[in-house]
C-alpha cells in the first residue's frame, strides 16, 4: 500500500488507523497528511490520524492541499518537515498523488534534476506532468 519513492519517502492514499502501525512496523518516524478535513467524511480524519501516530511514537503534521492547487508555503512547510525528521516520511492523501507532486515541488525547489524527480516519482507510480512546469521552474531558480 505504501509507494517508496526513495529511501527517505513513501506516498500513499487514504491511511486507515491500523496502518499506522503498519506504518511504524516499517521504519517510518513521520506522517506527513496532505489532505483536508472534511473531503471525505467516512475516511480517518486529522485528529484520528494524529492520535494514532502519537500513541504509536511516530512524528505527525498536517500540510493540506486542497484541489485548488500549490503554493508556496505548502512546498517550505514540506521542505521543512522532510529536513527536520532523522527517519522515514509517509505522506498521504485521497491517492497519494497530492503527496508526491508536493515532494515534487520540495525536491526542485531544493535544487534537485527535474528529470530525477520525474524518474522517482514514475517508479512509484505516479506522473509529475501537471507540476513539471513548475518543477522545471523551482529547479531552474535555484
Amino acid at each position: 500500500m505504501f509507494r517508496k519513492i526513495n529511501d527517505n519517502i513513501s506516498v500513499s492514499q487514504q491511511i486507515s488507523l491500523e496502518d499506522v502501525a503498519t506504518a511504524k512496523a516499517d521504519g517510518i518516524t513521520l506522517i506527513i497528511n496532505n489532505r483536508p478535513d472534511g473531503e471525505d467524511l467516512s475516511a480517518p480524519q486529522s485528529a484520528d490520524i494524529k492520535a494514532a501516530a502519537s500513541a504509536a511514537g511516530i512524528e505527525y503534521l498536517a500540510i493540506p492541499i486542497t484541489h485548488s492547487g500549490f503554493s508556496v508555503p505548502q512546498v517550505d512547510a514540506m521542505i521543512a518537515a522532510l529536513g527536520g525528521t532523522n527517519g522515514k516520511t509517509l505522506a498521504y492523501c485521497r491517492s497519494g498523488t497530492r503527496s508526491t507532486l508536493l515532494w515534487s515541488l520540495a525536491q526542485a525547489k531544493q535544487g534537485v534534476a527535474p528529470d530525477e524527480i520525474a524518474r522517482l516519482a514514475g517508479n512509484a507510480g505516479y506522473d509529475i506532468t501537471p507540476v513539471r512546469a513548475m518543477v522545471d521552474a523551482l529547479a531552474a531558480g535555484n
